[in-house]
């Protein structure tokens, strides 16, 4: 029996933290009709599916920090996470499908890429949701120590809000200093 995997990433367009990449091996058992893009989601339904799917499944976490993204660029960095978590299953899967037009490069791992694969394959919309809810709450955890940069709303993107409170209350060591619009806040 084929065991498939589903990988996404969240997190590239992000001004700050870490890109985080989900692997994820779905149970026979799992309702794939609830499995939908982690975009597509209320926060709440999010958070509901995210318990769910790490219930009834294989899964692991890969990211790629701050200084990786800088050294590498926000790709190659994407593509290290979702290597690292599916390096991290506890089952190795025959086939991987990853989401979107890029793939890693892991010997002696099948992987294929889909386009807008979150959107089409369940097990990578189920990856999609656990990466997001993770990333979210580490980023949310992290808005508590930097406040005013309103994260736990934005979650690190550029909003008016988050490019306010740059200019204001400069730039952090969470920022990704490579990114634009930083270049014209110095």
């Amino acid at each position: 029996m084929e065991v498939i995997a589903g990988v996404d990433e969240v997190g590239r367009g992000s001004l700050i933290g870490p890109v985080y990449a989900a692997a994820v091996i779905l149970n026979n058992s799992i309702n794939k009709k609830l499995l939908k893009d982690s975009k597509k989601l209320t926060k709440t339904k999010r958070e509901i599916l995210a318990k769910y799917i790490k219930k009834n499944s294989v899964w692991a976490i890969g990211k790629a920090t701050v200084k990786e993204i800088e050294k590498k660029n926000i790709l190659h960095a994407s593509l290290l996470a979702m290597t690292r978590a599916i390096i991290k299953l506890r089952k190795k899967p025959s086939l991987v499908l990853i989401d979107g037009n890029k793939l890693p490069k892991i010997k002696n791992y099948k992987l294929n890429s889909v386009v807008k694969g979150d959107q089409k394959i369940p097990s990578i919309s189920a990856a999609s949701i656990i990466a997001k809810v993770t990333r979210d709450k580490m980023i949310t955890n992290l808005g508590k120590k930097f406040k005013g940069y309103c994260w736990d709303k934005n979650h690190g993107y550029g909003t008016k809000q988050h490019l306010k409170a740059i200019k204001t209350l400069g730039v952090t060591s969470h920022h990704r200093k490579t990114f634009s619009p930083f270049n014209k806040i110095r």
